[in-house]
């Protein structure tokens, strides 16, 4: 009897449960797989995928967790990969602009009123953070002498009630922070998304195959995030005037219709600029214009 091989080969992936639960289940749906949780309280998702082997764990552990092989690959941030030290492969970035997966900083910030402007002045300060290894390393290549102390969360809250003379702290536009009466002195790291491979799963053919497979979609899914198709009808004389006005990946699609002096164009923009574009193709004598959403757009 032929034994087929690949039927028992098992890729684990580690999907991050929490604040980027929901926007990495939405791209994974819109790549293609079909998560699902059994129940509300499960962790283990189906992702409607035999070969894949999904666990849920907190973004916090996932870098640990796939260098130590436990798990063949994961989705994390890049600032819990420098805060655990850990040694994987960054196989791919799946940061985009929209919901929790954007960029995002980890900053040092003290109350406005401080009187403190440097990280200089932090001599002999104490500093809460959920990040605490990073901002140790921080301090010490500015040669600040600073005791730093993890937080379980509700950081703003400590440096505000006196608990500690300044917070590192995650923020993307830095509102919260000012609505907090208090001011950024200081970058310690930047963040996105990524998906990260364990080294010897990555030199594993199948294995690395397999996890590239996942990446191109995700990008591809990603991609498509902030783009729109268009397709309209054009006259073969008005043709140039349409074409000028659409900016494209390459150049638009162009194909012949049942009457010879009718054309079909079809393009992908960035959906931003179709509020401006289609009144202006319009004009230029495009008909029968049909925006349409993507689900993936593959470079």
């Amino acid at each position: 009897m032929v034994v087929n091989k690949k039927q028992n080969k098992v890729l684990k992936l580690g999907l991050p449960k929490g604040s980027l639960q929901e926007a990495t289940f939405k791209m994974f749906r819109k790549a293609g797989f079909n998560v699902t949780l059994p129940s509300e309280r499960s962790y283990f998702p189906s992702t409607g995928d035999p070969e894949i082997e999904a666990i849920l764990l907190r973004a916090q552990e996932m870098s640990r967790y796939v260098q130590e092989g436990v798990l063949d690959c994961g989705i994390t941030g890049e600032d819990w990969i420098i805060e655990n030290g850990s040694d994987v492969v960054r196989i791919t970035d799946l940061a985009y602009a929209k919901q929790s997966m954007s960029k995002v900083r980890w900053v040092l910030a003290v109350p406005e009123c401080s009187g403190i402007d440097s990280v200089k002045q932090l001599n002999n300060k104490r500093i809460a953070t959920e990040l605490a290894n990073a901002t140790r390393k921080y301090l010490k290549e500015q040669k600040v002498n600073a005791e730093v102390e993890f937080s379980w969360g509700a950081t703003e809250v400590k440096v505000n009630s006196g608990l500690v003379d300044a917070i590192v702290d995650l923020t993307e536009t830095g509102r919260s922070l000012k609505a907090n009466k208090l001011k950024i002195i200081a970058t310690i790291c930047e963040s996105t998304t990524q998906f990260i491979a364990n080294r010897k799963a990555f030199k594993d053919s199948w294995k690395n195959d397999k996890m590239q497979q996942i990446a191109m979609l995700l990008k591809g899914a990603i991609n498509a995030e902030e783009k729109v198709g268009l397709k309209m009808n054009v006259r073969r004389k008005d043709l140039n005037k349409v074409i000028s006005l659409l900016p494209a990946l390459k150049r638009p699609t162009i194909s012949g219709l049942a009457q010879e002096e009718w054309c079909a164009v079809e393009t992908i923009i960035d959906e931003k600029v179709v509020r401006m574009l289609i009144p202006g193709l319009k004009k230029a004598g495009a008909e029968g214009i049909i925006e349409y959403p993507l689900n993936k757009v593959i470079y």
